[in-house]
């Protein structure tokens, strides 16, 4: 009698630690794909935000020099547009560093219409340095 209630105990308590261990190997597994995911999301959107920082850089020095900068505008559309779904992911999988992300696009956006190469000039350090401050916002979210 005692050793079937034994059994019977160990048989249990060996199930129940082995769906405890799959259940948080579940978790940790799915943690870890949230993280590849939010990582994957900055990226691609830090990778964008350059792209237009860059493309609005021609495209205003080439309006301030009084070029045609038609084509530069045309680009500078294509990577503006460019920024808006990496920019929903990183709101939707990082809460904490959309702040850091929204600031980073504006940032990136205010280049638009800058009244000289000083100006044009700082405007590009700003977004610059938001970007960078998006990716150390998402770096803290990313190892807590």
């Amino acid at each position: 009698m005692w050793q079937t209630l034994i059994a019977v105990i160990g048989t249990l308590a060996g199930t129940g630690i082995a769906g405890f261990m799959q259940h948080r190997a579940s978790r940790t597994a799915r943690q870890e794909a949230r993280r590849t995911e939010g990582l994957t999301a900055v990226t691609a959107l830090v990778e964008a935000l350059a792209d237009h920082r860059r493309a609005m850089w021609v495209r205003e020095d080439l309006r301030l020099r009084q070029e045609d900068w038609a084509d530069a505008r045309t680009e500078s559309h294509a990577t503006r547009s460019a920024i808006t779904a990496p920019l929903l992911r990183v709101q939707l999988l990082m809460p904490a560093a959309a702040p850091a992300a929204q600031t980073a696009a504006q940032a990136a956006y205010a280049l638009r219409g800058a009244d000289g190469h000083p100006i044009l000039n700082q405007l590009r350090t700003d977004a610059i340095t938001a970007s960078d401050a998006l990716v150390t916002a998402a770096g803290r979210h990313l190892s807590a």
